[in-house]
């Protein structure tokens, strides 16, 4: 089941078995931290890296493997342009569905062509078991603040921007997807977006790994 709502529920940060989950990153300073799930293709990946350039802002692409595989130039062309890459699988199968050992099979998988401790799993939702499996083994596992909701069919380019002009704040991670779900909404609304948060001060960024 796809979480509905733009800010994750509380109940779901702060569950004991989600205290290595990072939803947000507030570290005091006016940074935001922008995120698309999904590619790299060609179909979106390079308007991206072109918008994000135009408004000196860096993101972090989760790619799924098999995407950064078929497509070695785009995801060479994410790390060129000083952004970084998370980990969001090599089949992006949804994690409440599949075991442990599969899963990780995966994300390993996915590791030996993305080489990333920052992990997302695939529509944002993972089992107790899987993310203590996956902590212990390494990985960052980043969530988000803000969910765009850029890849359903009834969201419009002015419910994103209404969403993330609404609900920014500091240290906030955005959801968006380099997807063909979203690619032509976000061509509406990512450069109003991106305006908008330089207008108010933030620092664009991508999201560091501690690991």
């Amino acid at each position: 089941m796809l979480l509905p709502q733009e800010r994750i529920p509380w109940i779901l940060r702060f569950s004991a078995f989600r205290r290595d989950v990072i939803f947000r990153l507030n570290d005091g300073k006016p940074s935001v931290y922008l995120t698309f799930d999904d590619g790299p293709i060609p179909e979106s990946t390079p308007w991206l890296l072109k918008t994000l350039e135009e408004y000196d802002a860096k993101a972090t692409f989760f790619m799924v493997a098999d995407n950064a595989r078929r497509y070695p130039d785009l995801h060479k062309a994410v790390l060129d342009a000083g952004h970084a890459v998370g980990n969001h699988t090599f089949h992006h199968k949804p994690p409440f569905r599949q075991r442990l050992k599969e899963l990780m099979g995966d994300v390993v998988l996915a590791d030996d062509v993305l080489h990333s401790r920052l992990f997302r799993p695939p529509h944002g939702l993972i089992l107790p078991s899987q993310q203590k499996a996956l902590s212990e083994a390494g990985y960052d596992i980043v969530m988000f603040d803000l969910n765009t909701l850029d890849y359903r069919s009834d969201r419009t380019p002015q419910q994103i921007i209404d969403s993330v002009t609404r609900n920014a704040r500091p240290g906030c991670i955005i959801n968006f997807h380099d997807s063909l779900k979203s690619i032509d909404k976000l061509k509406v609304a990512l450069p109003i977006i991106l305006s908008f948060l330089k207008s108010r001060g933030y620092s664009l960024l991508s999201i560091p790994s501690t690991k």
